[in-house]
């Protein structure tokens, strides 16, 4: 298990600098064998030395590409595979394990329009935040996936959230309120983007 300040969605990718002796060994070991690791964010505490909290709802990743440095340092790229729930902390060493089930979301009819609608907010609120040089806006290429679900997580991972919110649509168990909550939490910025232009 890799504990991040961070959050990250099934089928999205993240560059990852290992430093730490620990997950250094932990890389080691996924790329000896099974290449998959667990990613979850750090409710409370530093993300380097332990002593953090831990949220119990993260992701699997796999390891995509890893270089390793002359020094030890690893970096990696790795990518969102699924949604997980952790079950039990194990001990630390000699780095963080757990217990962990796959939680994926439950089938359901999923509205286009919604999807559409969710991916219109994400777009313009990305490009006026890219007004105040606070996130670069998303490039007239970027296509989401035909699958919903998967749209779904793409649009998270595109969406401008803080962590914490971030991991409050992660552990919404399925695709429709996630859309939803996904489209609330992103208008909110936009709101407060928008009294900011109109303050000059």
């Amino acid at each position: 298990m890799f504990p991040l300040s961070t959050v990250l969605f099934p089928h999205a990718r993240i560059p990852l600098h290992v430093f730490e002796p620990r997950y250094r060994a932990m890389m080691a070991d996924c790329l000896a064998g099974d290449s998959r690791f667990g990613i979850v964010l750090i409710a409370r505490g530093p993300e380097v030395g332990g002593g953090d909290e831990r949220m119990a709802v993260g992701t699997r990743a796999v390891i995509g590409e890893a270089a390793s440095l002359p020094d030890g340092r690893w970096v990696i790229l790795a990518r969102g595979e699924a949604r997980i729930t952790v079950g039990e902390w194990l001990a630390d060493a000699p780095y963080p394990r757990a217990r962990v089930q796959e939680w994926p979301s439950p089938t359901e009819p999923v509205d286009p329009s919604l999807v559409h609608e969710v991916t219109r907010c994400v777009r313009r609120t990305r490009g006026l935040l890219a007004e105040f040089g606070q996130s670069p806006t998303l490039s007239a290429g970027t296509s989401f996936a035909t699958d919903h679900d998967v749209a779904c997580w793409q649009l998270c991972a595109e969406a401008p959230l803080n962590a914490f919110d971030a991991q409050r649509v992660l552990a919404v168990p399925g695709t429709m309120d996630r859309l939803a909550l996904l489209l609330s939490l992103t208008m909110a910025v936009k709101k407060d983007v928008l009294r900011l232009l109109e303050m000059g």
